[in-house]
């Protein structure tokens, strides 16, 4: 449910509620238990937003719904513009063609299954299936984020698509390590494997550093490229789904999702080299804020029985999406590092 502005005070009270919760999000994703457990700030921030939505906010929503609306709306979208400045087209170069094509892959199987067995096999609606699909395929919690305007799905899909991505890169977070005896792999190549394949960031620099710093650094920088092929796949999506609805309604209808390319644009910046490094660490800091007010809002606009009547279903699907990056994954790595 949406609702108007209103008053500046209640706009400024629904944006200082999420600020809040964003707030107690990074501080806690700062202690060193939760770092070790590999959960984000953003994680954190959707959690508290849905203990606040499924208790207290339903008494203050009518004096602060609309800044709350505008955090998981608008600040979204800026915060996946500034999450550019995250990356850079140099990191291509450091992991070469293999990691660009592994990613490639990956990305495309991955969303291709979770559609295909969400829709056919577990019998999931589109939405509900695409955003657990950009969650496995990309970058867990940020793709679902960034997928929701361009999927328009409704807020419990997306929590649940979360929830899943959450769940699920844990487990990766802890096995990967555990497996690195048995993969027969270089540490070089168990990064491309871990990045190219678990789902959150912190996640991942977890799972290589439990191996080697090298691991670490490899890891991150698959996993930094992963990510900044969110942008296409926006594109990519949106255009798939406006060609659709247009051959229903009888006309074409693209929808280019702006934000995604100057998501590009943003990357491309901080490429060049031009800004100076403080100015981006503070935009990198800010881009987490608002990326964690709007997973907050996000979490107050959640009601813990639309997520209960999801069932079991979309972890179902995570659980095949999970064993297929764990498996099929590391097939594609081994084939590609063959042939590169």
């Amino acid at each position: 449910m949406t609702t108007t502005p209103g008053t500046p005070l209640q706009f400024a009270s629904g944006l200082a509620l999420a600020g809040a919760i964003a707030a107690a999000a990074i501080w806690g994703a700062g202690l060193p238990a939760v770092q070790q457990m590999g959960i984000s700030a953003l994680t954190l921030a959707i959690l508290i937003g849905i203990l606040l939505g499924n208790t207290v906010f339903g008494r203050i929503a009518p004096h602060c719904g609309g800044g709350v609306d505008f955090s998981k709306a608008r600040l979204l979208r800026l915060g996946i513009i500034l999450y550019g400045f995250r990356i850079t087209f140099q990191q291509i170069g450091e992991i070469g063609w293999a990691g660009v094509v592994i990613d490639i892959l990956i990305i495309a199987v991955t969303f291709t299954l979770a559609v295909q067995l969400g829709t056919r096999v577990f019998g999931l609606d589109k939405q509900t299936a695409m955003l657990i699909g950009a969650g496995s395929s990309i970058c867990g919690a940020a793709a679902v984020m960034a997928a929701e305007p361009v999927v328009r799905g409704q807020a419990h899909k997306v929590s649940v698509a979360v929830a899943t991505v959450v769940v699920f890169g844990t487990l990766g977070m802890f096995i990967y390590p555990l497996l690195y005896p048995y993969l027969q792999l270089s540490e070089l190549g168990y990064g491309l494997y871990v990045g190219s394949t678990i789902h959150e960031v912190a996640q991942v620099v977890v799972a290589g550093k439990a191996v080697s710093e090298q691991a670490a650094s490899a890891a991150v920088i698959e996993k930094m490229l992963r990510v900044m092929m969110l942008a296409p796949f926006l594109v990519i999506l949106s255009s798939r789904l406006g060609n659709e609805e247009g051959a229903a309604s009888g006309k074409g209808s693209i929808t280019i999702p702006w934000f995604a390319v100057l998501f590009i644009v943003a990357s491309g910046v901080n490429s060049l080299g031009v800004l100076p490094p403080v100015l981006v660490e503070w935009i990198v800091e800010i881009d987490t804020v608002l990326l964690a007010m709007a997973m907050g809002a996000l979490g107050l606009r959640t009601q813990a029985g639309a997520i209960r009547q999801a069932g079991l279903k979309p972890i179902l699907l995570a659980s095949v999406l999970f064993l297929f990056l764990m498996v099929g994954g590391y097939a594609i790595n081994w084939g590609v590092t063959a042939i590169f």
